[in-house]
């Protein structure tokens, strides 16, 4: 790649190709994403889908990585054949699998393949179910009843009252078990509250101390979590990373689990996208998913951040990066409800890169949009 030349991360590519199969035209893209024509039209033809067959299609990147793929399965195949014998299964797994797929191969076939005598799996296959099992499932066509009656609204409270009313003697965690079993569960989501968590936190040292003003890009960097909910996939997550002389956002990713992974990949991208060169601090508060082991380990290896804490219970020690995070909110997510995760992702991908970004004014430096303030310092280092 030659010298100077912009990166960007798979996922940006992927986004914008997938903007441009929604509607979007390459004027578009390339005007909002500061990208140029030629580079998405790459980006388009890696993605372009190649027919196979009369229904089926697939890309010149997917083709790569299925020949990989089965070149991994015949690996595993082979093992699976030398090593089946020494692994441990319990037999009636065994015969369960043999029962919903001899639709499609012959029983003897499949008892020789996995070494269980076919009297032992007529025997199995004939036993009377018992008494327990036959009241479970008498219980379970009322739950199924009740479920649909309250048009799936009811949780397990209150369809183990339902059942007692109904003479069904049963207790709370049977009613839960039997839910489980059948896969269903109230639809009602219940308003987020967070809740102030148990573990131990411990005090670690604040060198940003509040000090939020910056004499150029990539000296303070900020970085913190926040909750969107879908309708589908409930609570999804995001991570930031905001550079705090330009109140650009420079990094970010987004999941549906909280976890160290996820604050790590926003930082990754930040670091992999601004490649800085000189020592920076980046500030966060004193959550899990930034004082692990993992976060330290990636942050003591770039050898240029020095991590800065918030002190414990207080937010304004990262003002700004709550603030974009209340931006967001107020601009996008609060306005709009999200079917599923990838909608959401899409949704904030298109706030923050066409947006936020490069289009939004910000008072704290002279109203100019975060990319033009960039794009200023770049020039002048």
């Amino acid at each position: 790649m030659a010298r100077g030349q912009k990166q960007y991360t798979e996922e940006f590519k992927n986004t914008i190709v997938e903007l441009y199969n929604s509607g979007k035209s390459l004027a578009e893209l390339s005007s909002e994403y500061a990208v140029s024509k030629s580079t998405i039209i790459g980006w388009i033809k890696k993605n372009k889908p190649v027919s196979v067959d009369k229904d089926t299609t697939i890309t010149a990147a997917e083709y790569k990585n299925l020949l990989k793929k089965n070149a991994k399965l015949e690996e595993e195949i082979e093992i699976l054949k030398k090593g089946y014998g020494h692994i441990r299964k319990e037999i009636t797994t065994v015969f369960d699998f043999i029962t919903n797929n001899k639709k499609y191969h012959d029983i003897k076939l499949m008892c020789k393949v996995l070494k269980v005598s076919r009297s032992s799996y007529y025997r199995y296959l004939n036993k009377r179910p018992s008494s327990r099992e036959l009241e479970n499932k008498k219980i379970e066509k009322e739950i199924i009843n009740i479920y649909k009656v309250s048009k799936n609204r009811y949780g397990a409270p209150k369809i183990n009252k339902s059942l007692k009313a109904l003479g069904i003697t049963i207790s709370l965690k049977r009613t839960q078990r039997l839910m489980k079993k059948l896969g269903i569960k109230s639809i009602i989501i219940k308003k987020f509250r967070p809740s102030p968590s148990k573990r131990k936190i411990v005090d670690q040292e604040n060198v940003l101390k509040r000090n939020f003003e910056a004499t150029t890009i990539n000296e303070k960097w900020v970085t913190d979590i926040t909750y969107i909910h879908t309708v589908k996939d409930g609570w999804c997550y995001l991570a930031s990373v905001m550079d705090l002389y330009s109140r650009k956002i420079i990094g970010y990713s987004m999941s549906k689990f909280i976890d160290t992974s996820l604050a790590l990949q926003a930082v990754k991208n930040a670091v992999r996208l601004q490649k800085p060169t000189k020592a920076l601090i980046l500030h966060s508060d004193l959550g899990c998913q930034y004082t692990s082991s993992a976060f330290k380990v990636y942050i003591d290896s770039t050898k240029l951040i020095t991590h800065s804490f918030s002190s414990r219970g207080c937010p304004y020690d990262n003002a700004c990066i709550e603030s974009f995070h209340a931006s967001l909110k107020k601009e996008e997510v609060h306005l709009v409800r999200y079917f599923d995760f990838n909608t959401a992702r899409l949704a904030i991908f298109e706030y923050i890169e066409a947006w936020y970004n490069r289009k939004r004014i910000h008072s704290s430096i002279g109203y100019i949009s975060p990319q033009k303030c960039e794009d200023l310092a770049r020039r002048i280092a």
